[in-house]
């Protein structure tokens, strides 16, 4: 056993002025840091109709970390696209930190993302040609705000990759990458980050320092929505919603791995 979680994963805890700071948003927030009120999303083609999500509604509470789970086709991408903002719903209403996303042109679509939301993928997006201190501090050079060297060696510093700083990503190993990509999602401190399958490229060790890294950063006020088929993944969560056929149809609260992977058989039979 570990007298301390840093002990066991390598990572420390925040300090003040970093929680302070990955907290910003979740504290400056009345509402949901997302809400989804009864989106639908309809897929059109010659070959018909297809209609992945099916009047979901939920929200997603400030500082909190929920894992979406379903079978093959049960809609949690496109959730997260819509969510996000990388899709748009045919019916309902997506908001973010109290903005409504449907009111929001293409140009100010993507500038709020780049803002308020981080995002963090099973492939980690890097550009091989930037330094990791470059990766991290791109967001803020795209949205056209001045680089702190500060705050962007920080969230290195949070993900245990300061002194890597200047090492660009084939000289990281798959790992380490994956940190730099979280560190680029929290430079900019969102009001959430969203994961797709953030571990589905790593080994089972390194997978769990990175989910010991994303529960760490929730401990510290930062919401994450995190979409997984790994039951492993899901029990570092304090929710788990399970879709099937476009609908939310259950979820659980503090699981571990073994209840939410019976889960997950349940609905596969089904």
């Amino acid at each position: 056993m570990c007298a301390r979680e840093d002990e066991c994963t390598g990572f420390m805890p925040l300090p003040t002025f970093a929680r302070t700071a990955a907290a910003h948003h979740a504290d400056s927030l009345d509402g949901p840091a997302v809400a989804l009120d009864a989106v639908t999303r309809v897929y059109r083609s010659r070959a018909g109709s297809v209609e992945a999500l099916r009047g979901v509604t939920h929200a997603f509470a400030p500082g909190t970390f929920t894992a979406i789970m379903g079978p093959s086709g049960s809609g949690k991408s496109t959730l997260l696209q819509i969510a996000a903002g990388l899709d748009a719903p045919t019916r309902g209403r997506v908001s973010i930190a109290g903005t409504d996303l449907g009111r929001l042109d293409a140009t100010a679509l993507t500038k709020f993302r780049r803002t308020a939301m981080g995002f963090v993928f099973q492939s980690y997006n890097l550009l091989d040609a930037l330094t990791a201190f470059d990766n991290v501090a791109l967001p803020a050079r795209l949205a056209g705000q001045p680089v702190d060297r500060g705050a962007v060696l920080n969230a290195l510093d949070r993900v245990g990759l300061r002194d890597l700083a200047k090492r660009r990503p084939p000289e990281l190993s798959g790992g380490q990458q994956q940190r730099v990509a979280i560190a680029r999602a929290l430079h900019t401190r969102p009001a959430v980050l969203f994961a797709d399958e953030p571990t589905g490229a790593l080994d089972r060790t390194t997978g769990r320092d990175v989910l010991a890294l994303l529960r760490n950063l929730v401990d510290d006020g930062q919401t994450v929505v995190m979409v997984t088929h790994d039951p492993l993944a899901a029990s570092y969560a304090d929710q788990t919603l399970f879709l099937a056929d476009g609908r939310i149809v259950g979820h659980l609260r503090d699981a571990d791995a073994d209840t939410i992977a019976r889960r997950m058989n349940e609905l596969e039979r089904a």
